[in-house]
């Protein structure tokens, strides 16, 4: 859901059934319609399946087979949005382009909060450009950090797991490198006016 669109996937090279995907995140529409990639012998075998009237893939298949009409009435301008949308990623270089934006922005964050002192959760060969997850560092006041930040028009994840508290901040959508310079200078101020201190 969230890597369509700026992460490489060929039905050649990867087997599935089925994949979803929506107009918003990588693909930078806005949010609101979502879609199915899903093969031809699945879905006539989801007939009967759908416990929710909206979410029935194989009615709506059917409807669209039929008469190339949605079961409801659409939501226009989300498909306008979209449609948009798609125009841009072809013209920034679809797949390509758009990891390479996003691979960018995330090393400039990477390398900007490893800078500042703060720690990813995951290592950077199995980190993806999508949304990186920073662990807390200890004494570490995360709704005072939010709020300072939100007060400046930056706003992150609280994104908390189970394994360990942490944040995350995403590079996908239309931001850029100097957004992502800017994101890093943000942080840095609040933690300066927090008084707070990575050790």
């Amino acid at each position: 859901m969230s890597a369509f669109g700026a992460l490489p996937l060929s039905s050649k090279t990867l087997k599935f059934d089925a994949v979803a995907a929506s107009s918003n995140k990588c693909l930078e529409g806005v949010p609101g319609v979502g879609f199915i990639l899903v093969k031809n012998d699945v879905i006539k075998n989801a007939k009967g399946n759908s416990h929710s009237l909206s979410l029935d893939l194989y009615d709506q298949w059917q409807a669209m087979e039929k008469n190339k009409q949605w079961r409801f009435t659409p939501p226009t301008h989300v498909l306008a949005a979209f449609n948009q949308a798609i125009i841009e990623h072809e013209k920034e270089g679809g797949i390509q382009g758009r990891y390479k934006r996003y691979s960018n922005n995330c090393k400039i964050i990477c390398d900007g909060m490893r800078d500042i002192g703060f720690k990813q959760l995951l290592p950077n060969e199995l980190q993806a450009p999508i949304i990186i997850t920073f662990m807390q560092p200890e004494n570490f006041n995360f709704n005072q950090f939010y709020d300072a930040l939100s007060q400046k028009d930056f706003l992150i994840y609280p994104g908390k797991l189970t394994v360990a508290d942490t944040f995350r901040i995403g590079c996908i959508g239309n931001l850029h490198e100097q957004d992502m310079h800017d994101t890093i200078d943000a942080i840095k101020e609040v933690l300066k006016e927090l008084q707070f201190r990575i050790q």
